[in-house]
């Protein structure tokens, strides 16, 4: 049965470590893209961050979509037509930033179209991701957010204080909130619905494409989802260990444009 929908994680993935999609990349893309095969980026960056990708990769023409927010928003590309969008509740957000607060970490909060921070002082790592997916910061305290539709929160701070920060959350926000950590610095919470698993398959459904049509290529814990639903798991080289457990494939590093030599050797061959 041949692949039809092809889920690909950015960092660490599609891009080098200098985050730009090497010409083999590229072109094993439009190879797939003219076979028939639905290319679609699937990502913990709002959609602000890879409208640049999508657009170097000719992804943001009609019936191309694309899944941001680790799977908490599914839209279209080229129209921004919403197909899922599982955003936090107010209640939620005010509970995570007490958590945050009680913990000692920095967090912010993320829409559409901006970062929220009631960190005075803003962190670090919250400077990092906007610049990382081109967004405006906000300085706002919880009270200002109250009408605001926030599609993820994050936990972000150096890796030994958020490691020891991620000891102590209570097990009750893993029963309430999709948790995933998607780099040493970063923590993302969200709705317990969102995860690119669910968003994968919920995207296949509608295309009409089976699961084992499916393949998903992906390097950190932040893929695990998907990677454990589709029918063709992909992992990098440099991907983390233990996920590299539950792969079909294991393809070459990032460095080495692994996404090409996966799309070649398991969906074009």
């Amino acid at each position: 049965m041949s692949i039809k929908l092809v889920a690909i994680d950015i960092d660490g993935t599609l891009v080098n470590n200098e985050r730009k999609i090497t010409p083999e990349v590229y072109q094993a893309i439009q190879e797939a893209k003219a076979a028939g095969v639905k290319i679609v980026i699937t990502t913990g960056r709002p959609i602000a961050g890879v409208q640049d990708l999508l657009a170097e990769l000719k992804l943001n023409e009609p019936d191309n979509y694309v899944i941001t927010f680790n799977g908490a928003l599914v839209q279209e590309t080229a129209s921004g037509q919403e197909v899922i969008k599982d955003a936090l509740t107010y209640e939620d957000y005010l509970d995570i930033e007490l958590l945050a607060t009680k913990l000692g970490v920095h967090s912010h909060a993320v829409t559409k179209d901006g970062i929220y921070t009631s960190n005075r002082n803003i962190g670090h790592y919250t400077v990092h991701e906007a610049t990382l997916v081109s967004m405006p910061i906000f300085y706002r305290t919880p009270e200002e957010n109250r009408q605001r539709e926030f599609v993820k929160t994050m936990y972000i701070d150096e890796p030994t204080i958020l490691d020891a920060a991620i000891a102590k959350i209570p097990k009750e926000y893993y029963e309430r909130f999709t948790i995933v950590k998607s780099a040493p610095f970063y923590l993302e919470l969200l709705n317990k619905t969102s995860n690119k698993g669910t968003a994968v398959l919920h995207l296949a459904e509608k295309l009409g494409i089976s699961v084992e049509e499916t393949m998903a290529i992906g390097d950190e814990e932040n893929d695990r989802a998907m990677l454990e639903v589709v029918g063709h798991p992909v992992v990098m080289e440099n991907g983390n260990p233990q996920l590299k457990k539950i792969a079909r494939h294991i393809t070459k590093s990032n460095e080495e444009s692994g996404v090409a030599y996966a799309i070649r050797k398991w969906v074009l061959d």
